[in-house]
């Protein structure tokens, strides 16, 4: 098979879908590896390093559509993107179609083969190649929040930490998943008061175990969202319901009742937010302040460190884009429950359930096409 490494065009997003062990890797397995020229160089690959490990450096994207069975990606398709996609071109890259109609009627429309990072699932229900996005999103969100609890950027100049004789900041997390869990990891280690509300009583019962002793596992509900945002300094939200829309946890009502300058990150962003008054931003323009809330809700938060970002998504995808390139993606969903849990647009019938519920459209089981 031919597979195409595309250069990210989303703002400020310098990751790439494979590196250079992986192209490697996937010539060693027979395949023929496109790059497009510079891919890497914002996560510190050259060209000349993919060339040496036997992939072939190409000028544009156009090229890379125009030749390639499986394009990969790390971001979705961008509109100057959509007629390029051939019919029946593999696309394996987040996708997050629940939030965006736009390029599920594109997807759609161009017939081809859609298979989402973010829905390949295990049967215990683990997200394997969102794991590491996560692990990386949920320690950022920490970092950010810390930063725009400065006066400068609007925040109550809080130190998260706080110090001998001064109590620290309040860290409320929704969700207590891997974005939840590393999230509140960061935040009890710098010493914040930190509460995390999950619905699964288990999961509670787990992170009692193994979180500090300033970490406070409550079972989540709109009464106790309401009560904590109240007293909290940061409110990071991390819930996730796989391949459909967040939930509005956080309401514009809520936000007259928080404190001044307490800062709102919301990693569900990509699946449309968690927080009413949420709307995407970029690593150039972070933040936006709503009734003195400053909100912090950057699309794409593991691109800003894309050399550690890069390397944990390649171990995660490469195993399952060689299967895909091995067998085929009818062969692959076949035989790979967890591939096929991946499919979301094919050949241009909806196939998640989520995605067509969002937005309205048909949904048609994956095994009537196979």
């Amino acid at each position: 098979m031919i597979i195409g490494v595309l250069k990210e065009i989303k703002t400020e997003e310098n990751r790439v879908s494979m590196t250079p062990s992986g192209a490697e890797v996937a010539s060693q397995h027979g395949h023929t590896v496109l790059v497009e020229k510079s891919a890497g160089v914002g996560s510190g690959f050259s060209d000349e390093e993919y060339q040496r490990m036997g992939a072939i450096v190409v000028d544009d994207a156009a090229e890379i559509y125009a030749r390639a069975d499986m394009v990969m990606h790390v971001k979705e398709p961008l509109a100057p993107e959509y007629d390029l996609i051939k019919e029946n071109q593999i696309i394996f890259t987040y996708l997050h179609l629940a939030a965006d109609a736009t390029l599920t009627r594109a997807l759609v429309d161009r017939r081809s083969i859609n298979i989402a990072y973010e829905t390949i699932q295990k049967v215990d229900g683990s997200l394997p190649l969102l794991t590491p996005m996560s692990e990386v999103a949920g320690r950022m969100a920490v970092q950010q929040a810390a930063k725009y609890l400065e006066m400068t950027y609007g925040g109550r100049g809080l130190l998260l930490s706080g110090v001998p004789g001064v109590e620290p900041a309040t860290v409320v997390i929704l969700g207590g998943g891997v974005v939840g869990t590393n999230a509140a990891k960061m935040a009890c280690g710098l010493g914040a008061k930190v509460f995390v509300l999950d619905k699964n009583l288990e999961r509670l019962r787990y992170l009692s175990d193994v979180m500090p002793s300033n970490c406070f596992l409550l079972a989540s509900s709109p009464a106790a969202i309401r009560d904590l945002v109240k007293k909290a300094d940061v409110v990071i939200g991390a819930v996730l319901v796989p391949g459909a829309k967040a939930p509005k946890l956080v309401t514009r009502d809520m936000l007259s009742t928080m404190k001044k300058g307490a800062v709102l990150v919301d990693v569900a962003i990509d699946q449309g937010g968690c927080f009413e008054t949420s709307k995407p931003t970029t690593h150039k323009e972070p933040i936006y302040t709503v009734d003195g809330i400053v909100h912090y809700c950057v699309a794409n938060m593991p691109g800003a460190v894309a050399k550690t970002s890069t390397l944990a998504l390649t171990n995660a995808t490469l195993p399952y884009a060689l299967e895909i390139a091995n067998k085929g993606w009818r062969r692959a969903m076949k035989e790979n429950p967890e591939i096929a849990r991946g499919a979301n647009v094919i050949a241009g019938r909806v196939t998640h359930a989520g995605v067509a519920e969002a937005h309205g459209l048909e949904h048609v089981p994956l095994e009537s096409l196979l």
